[in-house]
Formats: structure tokens, sequence, C-alpha cells
């Protein structure tokens, strides 16, 4: 692990048990970065470093990667996905975002929905909100009763929990943005015909509730930051500086997993290709 990600990652953690405080949280912080376009030269190394230590994780076949990407609209969650796996084998890596229940998920417990589409061994998986939006959402808006929500932050431990005790190392970044960041963002989408399809008008309603939203976010992590799977805050405002941080933890991360080619039975030498 490099200097740098060691320290990001220190820097960027949410401890077990720490009452985050997002205010206290630059979302426009660069300090751990040099010049922006070195930077972005170094995130695309990265990429192609993550492609090579999924290969090896694909082949060892034992084991799987959990990225989960949380943030409010525009924190660039697409964003980050394009970047910093961009260069990754799409046999090897799996993306699901999630969006509101169905029917029949709703038929379910809400984790349900949740443990399908988690990754198989060998690959990465993400997940483009997750889970979360359970305690997020469905706090804000009053999408369940206030004793289910409590109930859900334990449940959610204990969930990762058993997914890293059967193979599974989970990431987990919220993408850190300020209001303002936000409003820049969702203006751009009306002013570019290319993005009006990305336009949400319930983004707007959401927004309405920043605070209570921003509340939520600081229970979740205060609450769902475990030392199996401890959250990691980005600052999102620069989006250069979002893909760095997170490419630099997921590399670091694979290279503690160490994953290794098998060994065949057989001697490579004994055959010959006519």
């Amino acid at each position: 692990m490099t200097d740098l990600a060691k320290t990001l990652m220190e820097k960027l953690r949410v401890d077990p048990g720490e009452k985050a405080r997002l205010r206290d949280r630059d979302p426009r912080d660069k300090s751990l970065f040099g010049d922006e376009e070195q930077t972005k030269e170094n995130t695309a190394a990265l990429a192609r470093e993550i492609d090579t230590l999924q290969d090896r994780l694909y082949a060892e076949g034992s084991r799987a990667l959990l990225v989960i990407l949380q943030g409010t609209d525009t924190s660039g969650k697409d964003g980050t996905i394009r970047s910093v796996f961009n260069a990754t084998g799409p046999l090897g890596v799996s993306v699901h975002a999630f969006g509101p229940p169905t029917k029949l998920e709703l038929e379910h417990d809400y984790l349900w929905r949740v443990h399908a589409v988690c990754p198989r061994r060998g690959t990465i998986g993400i997940f483009n909100r997750s889970h979360y939006e359970d305690v997020l959402i469905g706090k804000v808006r009053k999408f369940a009763p206030d004793a289910a929500i409590e109930q859900r932050y334990e449940q959610i431990n204990a969930f990762e929990k058993m997914l890293v005790e059967n193979g599974t190392t989970i990431l987990k970044f919220m993408l850190h943005i300020s209001k303002d960041e936000q409003k820049e963002r969702l203006q751009a989408r009306l002013d570019d015909h290319t993005k009006n399809w990305k336009f949400n008008p319930g983004d707007l309603e959401d927004r309405e509730h920043w605070d209570e939203y921003q509340e939520a976010y600081e229970t979740m992590l205060h609450r769902c930051s475990t030392p199996w799977a401890p959250w990691h805050v980005i600052p999102a405002d620069r989006k250069w500086v979002r893909n760095a941080a997170i490419a630099s933890i997921v590399k670091a991360t694979l290279e503690e997993m160490n994953p290794q080619y098998p060994k065949v039975s057989w001697n490579p030498g004994d055959f010959h290709v006519e």
C-alpha cells in the first residue's frame, strides 16, 4: 500500500463509533493531491492497475469485492464508475443501480433484492445507490415507520458482516458534495439538451429536504461504519479528486486482498500446440 493510499484511507474513513459531522469535512478538499492534470493521469494509471488486480481476482475465483457508492443526486456515482473501472474487463465486474423497489421486491424484506445482486466469487460488484436508501430516503420521506428504520442499522451491519465472513470485502464510499455544487450540476442538466434526460423533477423536491438528508447521512455513517465495513467520506465537489481518492483506495484494497493466479495440476511443458 502506498503512503498516499494509507493517508487517504485514514483521513477519509469514519472510524467505528465516530459521530461524523459532514459540515466538518470539506467537500472541496484537494489537499492530498497535487496538480489536477497529473492527478488525472495517475487515476488513469490506477484504473489499469485495478484491471490487472481484478484479472487475478477473477482467476482465483474464491473471493469478491463489493464497492458501494452512496450520495445525493449529482454527487457523481456514474462518473466514478466510468473513471475508476473504465479499464476493467466486463466479465469480472457487475454494476447494479438501485431504483424504487418493484412490487415483487416490496413483497420481500428490504434486503432481499440486495442479496440477490451481490457479486459472485471472483468478481467486483458495484452498487450505484444501495440498501442504504432504506435508512436515507426511507427515513426522510417517511416510507417506513421510525421503529422499522431504527432496526435497520443493525440489520444492515449484520448483513454486511455475513458477506464479509463469506469472502466478500466491502468498500463503502459516501460521495460528499455541497449544496452549491449540487445546484450547479442540476442546472447544467437543464442547460445541456444532451443531459436533459438525466434531470428528474423529483431531485428538486429532495433538495428541499437537504438538511434532513445530511442528518440522515450522519446517522448512517455513525451507526453503520463498522470494523468489517467502514465508511469513507469522499470530497466530491471536484470530480478529479473524487475519482483519484476512490481509485487509490480500491487499488490498495485489492493489493491487500492479494488475489493469486491458481496453480495448475499439470505441467505446461507436457503440452505443445501445433
